[in-house]
């Protein structure tokens, strides 16, 4: 096994304290911007849009709508991870002509491709269900930002723990495309976080791992 990787990954964890002084320096910051920017999805489509809270008086405004958990307001970086709760007409057109802009092809050369997508989430089962299906996109965007961020040795702090509704009207989601579905608390652990030097709870590989 590759040693560096998997030590970094047992040095993950949820960080339940942050140190409030200590801030990610801006190089490190946009690599993990563009770890979340290249995170790959279904189709490609990326339904979502991360938005980095930095803002003291708006996680201030967050903080009880994510019962009360310190990490929203002391952690260097606050990304909030929203989904797409439906694929209009101009989405899919606007996909298609980044697509043919950067690898330098007409449009119509993915004729088949926009029609497979919109038999699919336009008009198959699917499509009534886009926010959840948009949703687990955005798990996948997590994963992503906290490995990448395990390996640069910055830690996080997943938080399922908040109420997206508060979240979208204090943001400014409300009416728009997109629906909170998930939040990610970024900087680095306190000294004083008592959970640092816990033990990792892991299944072991013959109850999670089967070959077939």
């Amino acid at each position: 096994m590759n040693s560096n990787l998997i030590e970094q990954l047992k040095w993950r964890y949820a960080v339940k304290k942050f140190d409030n002084q200590k801030k990610i320096s801006e190089v490190d910051w946009r690599t993990l911007e563009e770890s979340l920017i290249l995170t790959p999805s279904s189709y490609g489509l990326q339904p979502w849009k991360f938005l980095v809270v930095q803002d003291p008086g708006v996680r201030k405004q967050l903080t009880p709508h994510s019962w009360n958990q310190t990490q929203v307001e002391d952690c260097s970086h606050f990304v909030v991870m929203a989904a797409r709760v439906e694929l209009d007409d101009a989405y899919l057109e606007y996909f298609f002509d980044e697509m043919a802009r950067i690898r330098n092809v007409p449009k119509e050369t993915f004729a088949g491709y926009q029609k497979m997508i919109a038999s699919d989430l336009k008009q198959g089962p699917r499509s009534k269900m886009i926010q959840e299906w948009a949703t687990r996109q955005v798990y996948i965007a997590l994963g992503n930002l906290m490995t990448c961020a395990a390996v640069l040795k910055i830690d996080t702090c997943p938080m399922e723990g908040i109420a997206p509704p508060k979240y979208d009207e204090i943001l400014k989601l409300t009416g728009t495309q997109y629906r909170t579905a998930v939040a990610c608390a970024v900087g680095y652990r306190s000294k004083e976080d008592k959970y640092s030097e816990a033990k990792k709870v892991r299944f072991g590989r013959e109850k999670l791992i089967q070959t077939i």
